[in-house]
């Protein structure tokens, strides 16, 4: 295609948004939601987002037909009516009675999906990670702002009582002078084994799943789950489950400004599978004034800190003060205090707390309402910014050395190599553009 070629493409994507005014909701009107891929996590959504107030499933969207028609099941049962239904996403943003859509398909469609929504005048609530590359995240960020769309990112510790309470005090010096976060990602997990290639089974657009994402023949690894763990379309597990951890390092630590410099290291231990991703990896991260140590394991692990262990997985985070340490996690935060290492506070959430996402949509649909995104607890800018450490991360892993970044520019200092992987070569015609 040429480069005139696509700016008409990319023009078209954006039509809808030129061609009419966006819709104002009013005091007593539904939010009508549309659910952007509806797998495990999907399903998900469409199920707390029925509990939210003032939500309405209205659309579903998916690229197999076996996922739209368990989908569409599940919402008549949830909420006594039967959602509208598409394969394709650019469909459902034509669609005018859909004001905002919830997004929850694998890394390498989010940006694309919401700077595509933010043009069509939806607001947008996407999973984590914000991006599937560093560049994607600034672009979704505009975007948001250009067409003021509100958009969250499904980093819902953003919303949990007992995290916002232990960041709270965090500010207040309850350890002291903090100078170091450390991230702990243990998620126990299998190998995927080898699955062959093989023809793409009836009922699934398997193009429309690859999307921004090179053509490959199909095979089940590269399908369901399992996405995660290519480089195509997931981020490893820093970027699955770590950059929930990862996020709530920034917030700790106030940092907002990117790294001076970043290393990573790791690699996939005992494995022999189809896998691409590393299942372990360490990362370091030094701002001016303080570090975040970063470390990711899918194979048996301790738990550290004093923190509870609950199964096979510990995810949370230690922050370090000159006065004592704060171990936050899923099932509570702990103060330890002084050389003796006191414990001085303790608390610990309701058991249905612990991962209930339903606050975090609830203030997405509240902000749809307000029209300020400063009210969103999880803004994408707030998003991007935590799932670029998490490229970051990935580009130092694979280059095999130490980063330097300049600060302004977000690029890497004499690193050609790296910088070419802070975007990606996009499958025309579904590219992230220049201009959203």
């Amino acid at each position: 295609m040429s480069q005139a070629s696509r700016r008409t493409f990319l023009r078209g994507a954006g039509a809808v948004a030129a061609s009419r005014a966006f819709p104002v909701l009013g005091a007593n009107d539904a939010v009508n939601l549309a659910v952007i891929g509806t797998g495990g996590r999907g399903r998900g959504h469409l199920g707390f987002f029925s509990e939210v107030p003032g939500a309405r499933i209205a659309a579903i969207c998916d690229v197999n037909q076996a996922a739209r028609e368990r989908a569409s099941a599940m919402v008549r049962k949830l909420q006594d009516s039967a959602p509208k239904e598409y394969a394709d996403m650019r469909k459902l943003f034509e669609d005018r009675d859909i004001d905002a859509v919830s997004v929850a398909t694998p890394n390498h469609w989010h940006a694309l999906t919401t700077i595509w929504a933010c043009q069509a005048g939806k607001d947008v609530y996407v999973e984590k990670p914000a991006s599937h590359n560093a560049f994607e995240g600034e672009q979704m960020v505009k975007a948001a702002r250009k067409y003021k769309r509100m958009v969250q990112v499904g980093s819902q510790s953003r919303s949990i009582g007992h995290k916002r309470k232990a960041m709270a005090m965090l500010r207040e010096g309850a350890i002291g002078e903090v100078y170091m976060a450390r991230g702990l990602c243990f998620r126990r997990r299998k190998s995927i084994g080898h699955t062959p290639e093989e023809p793409v089974p009836a009922g699934l657009e398997w193009g429309l799943f690859l999307g921004p994402a090179p053509m490959r023949p199909y095979s089940k690894n590269r399908f369901a789950y399992n996405w995660h763990w290519f480089w195509d379309t997931g981020n490893g597990d820093i970027g699955n489950q770590g950059v929930h951890e990862m996020d709530i390092c920034r917030w700790g630590l106030a940092e907002y400004g990117r790294p001076r410099t970043i290393s990573s290291s790791g690699g996939k231990f005992v494995w022999k599978d189809d896998q691409e991703t590393p299942n372990t990896q360490q990362a370091h991260f030094r701002f001016d004034k303080s570090e975040i140590v970063f470390d990711v394991r899918n194979l048996p692990s301790p738990n550290e800190g004093g923190a509870p262990l609950r199964g096979s997985n510990y995810v949370g985070n230690i922050f370090f003060g000159d006065q004592g340490y704060m171990v936050v996690d899923p099932y509570g935060f702990r103060v330890f205090m002084g050389d003796e290492r006191q414990k001085t506070h303790e608390e610990e959430p309701h058991e249905d707390k612990i991962w209930d996402p339903r606050p975090h949509m609830a203030n997405f649909v509240e902000a749809v309402r307000s029209r300020n995104h400063y009210a969103l607890n999880a803004d994408v800018q707030i998003g991007a910014a935590a799932a670029e450490l998490c490229h970051l991360a990935n580009i130092s892993y694979r280059c095999g050395q130490q980063l330097h970044t300049d600060r302004e520019t977000g690029r890497f200092v004499g690193n050609g190599m790296a910088n070419e992987m802070l975007s990606r070569r996009y499958r025309v015609p579904y590219v992230v553009p220049e201009e959203v």
